[in-house]
């Protein structure tokens, strides 16, 4: 009998050889398809556009412009504005559902290492005021950005084939967790036609060109920023007997949270406590008064979370105690309020949905991909009381020759977020449009009689 071990090997080389034969698979040539291949030299240049001027989180200020711009040029009604720098763009055809698609607009603060021909050189400030940052769309925004376009000007040339509402909206601040709530809380539901379904895609760094993949259920993560304020007494480093030291309780905090997951948490639920900050002390001779931890967890359930961060209080406290911290010095446990809630794909939108996507693009492009552990604040559209079912997916943004040889040698493919993240954006852009265009179709398509 095959231990568990071996099994998922077997699933990993059957997925890998899945994904290798998919890199030499030509897609079929639909009408669709041939449309949005003509189309791309006008979505070329515009990708090209939004790559060199990127900006930060709640600065997207010439990026919403342009978008909302573009947007309008092909009939759709533009509002902007929307939870600060935040645009939405609403076609009305007819009666029938309405369904919203969201493309995020903000880049990242790194200097871009591509060596791309139209790589960003742009310099920007952050929605705090820092200034002189370097700013590149390591994400694939512009990705993004260009794809939604690309499917509102094919909704806009066949709405003889379509009938009901269509809201398209770019949304600021996705790398702050913030800005689906900022437009949520600016009446994006109140304002505006509520959609009985929401979607959205993202490009994937370790997937290639020309495939979408797609998760069923909870396809990313809650996402928690923690702080831990850990307090002691200090002193002289020679007389440790006069002091609480809060390096020493620190540290046992942090062996301590890893019991978290390895023993409060079912196996089978995935979870994650990492400390990524650990800072205390100012000289070799001197016992700080004070340690400073931060925190990222993680977790798809909201009874997981809860236990998470209920066990991370009580760890800090009962810690402290055991090292005879007085009650007025016990650790200050701050969970930040903004957090970024796990995303549920609704199992019957995306078997619905992918359908579609594989009757246009192929089932041999189309992979179910495991979920992951990262965030997005698409989530949050789907946790307003009307429970609107939501469905991210993945378009494989690496090309293909690339992605087969580093898997070939055993290379690490640059990741999102990464100077070098450097997406084949003609295969991307084009099966994203034709995959997003061809889930729209079939949610808004007219019905008989």
């Amino acid at each position: 009998m095959q231990t568990l071990f071996s099994k998922l090997m077997v699933i990993a080389s059957a997925t890998l050889a899945a994904l290798l034969l998919i890199t030499n698979t030509s897609q079929a040539q639909t009408p669709l398809r041939k449309a949005i291949d003509s189309d791309y030299p006008y979505l070329q240049a515009l990708y090209t556009h939004f790559h060199e001027n990127p900006e930060l989180s709640f600065e997207e200020v010439q990026t919403a412009k342009r978008l909302a711009a573009e947007l309008q040029s092909v009939g759709f009604d533009v509002t902007t504005g929307i939870g600060r720098t935040g645009i939405v763009a609403v076609m009305r055809n007819g009666s029938g559902p309405t369904l919203m698609i969201r493309t995020d607009m903000d880049a990242l603060p790194v200097k871009e290492q591509t060596g791309k021909a139209y790589a960003s050189t742009a310099i920007g400030q952050n929605w705090k005021g820092i200034k002189n940052l370097p700013v590149m769309h390591a994400c694939g925004h512009d990705i993004h950005m260009t794809s939604l376009v690309g499917v509102a000007r094919r909704m806009a040339a066949l709405k003889d084939q379509w009938s009901g509402t269509l809201v398209l909206i770019g949304q600021p601040a996705e790398e702050l967790g913030l800005g689906a709530r900022a437009m949520l809380d600016d009446g994006l539901f109140s304002r505006f036609p509520k959609p009985d379904f929401n979607l959205a895609f993202h490009d994937n760094a370790n997937m290639p060109a020309g495939t979408i993949g797609y998760t069923s259920g909870y396809a990313l993560a809650n996402v928690d920023s923690v702080d831990i304020e850990v307090r002691g007494v200090g002193g002289h480093g020679a007389y440790p007997h006069t002091t609480k030291d809060p390096i020493v309780l620190a540290s046992y905090i942090v062996t301590a949270l890893q019991t978290l997951v390895a023993r409060e948490i079912d196996p089978q639920k995935p979870a994650v406590v990492t400390v990524g900050s650990f800072h205390a002390g100012t000289k070799h001779n001197i016992i700080s008064d004070h340690a400073h931890l931060q925190l990222t967890v993680r977790s798809y359930s909201d009874g997981v979370r809860k236990k998470l961060l209920d066990g991370i209080r009580r760890i800090a406290k009962h810690q402290a105690l055991a090292f005879g911290i007085p009650e007025d010095r016990l650790p200050v446990v701050e969970v930040e309020q903004d957090y970024t809630p796990s995303t549920y794909n609704n199992p019957a939108l995306v078997k619905r949905v992918i359908h579609a996507i594989k009757e246009e693009v192929g089932s041999d492009n189309v992979i179910e991909t495991p979920p992951v552990m990262g965030g997005e604040d698409f989530a949050q559209y789907g946790r307003t009381d009307d429970k609107i079912p939501g469905f991210l997916f993945w378009a494989g943004a690496v090309n293909p020759a690339v992605y087969a040889a580093a898997k070939k040698n055993g290379q690490t493919l640059p990741s999102l977020h990464s100077p070098f993240f450097a997406p084949d954006p003609e295969r991307t852009i084009t099966t994203a449009v034709d995959a997003m265009s061809a889930a729209a179709l079939d949610l808004l398509g007219k019905t008989d009689g």
